[in-house]
């Protein structure tokens, strides 16, 4: 599902970008040139959104885009705008939050035939255990 949130986009006198979410706290980021803010941002919101829904925190609905008004954000800028930033969370997580990691392990020849004559699943074991030992669902 696409969420949509209105950000405002300052550029600074440097150049760079800096980048606030009213609507969710505020949320900022930045980035060297306007591409990379905006990357930036869509990284930035769909963090905050997926650790919002993972933690099962209601989400803020976005404003109207016409009812933000950059001036109440930030001071020094040489200019601003808002626009849309928009992310599909579930799939961004999929790319950038949820990738899998090999891992290489060592344990006793014993434990690893006995392991396999049980079709025991190395990596599925190996995710609850660690997700167990650290409280995490």
């Amino acid at each position: 599902m696409l969420s949509i949130y209105p950000a405002c986009f300052y550029e600074e006198t440097n150049g760079q970008y800096s980048v606030i979410f009213p609507d969710l706290n505020h949320l900022a980021t930045f980035g060297d040139t306007f591409e990379e803010a905006m990357e930036m941002a869509v990284d930035c919101l769909a963090g905050y959104l997926f650790d919002l829904k993972k933690e099962k925190v209601e989400i803020p609905k976005p404003s109207q885009i016409d009812s933000i008004n950059v001036d109440d954000e930030y001071d020094e800028y040489k200019r601003a705008f808002v626009t849309a930033v928009s992310v599909d969370v579930d799939e961004y997580a999929k790319k950038h939050f949820d990738i899998s990691v090999k891992k290489t392990l060592t344990i006793p020849k014993w434990l690893n035939d006995m392991a396999v004559s049980e079709n025991i699943n190395f990596s599925q074991l190996l995710q609850s255990a660690l997700k167990e030992k650290l409280n995490v669902s």
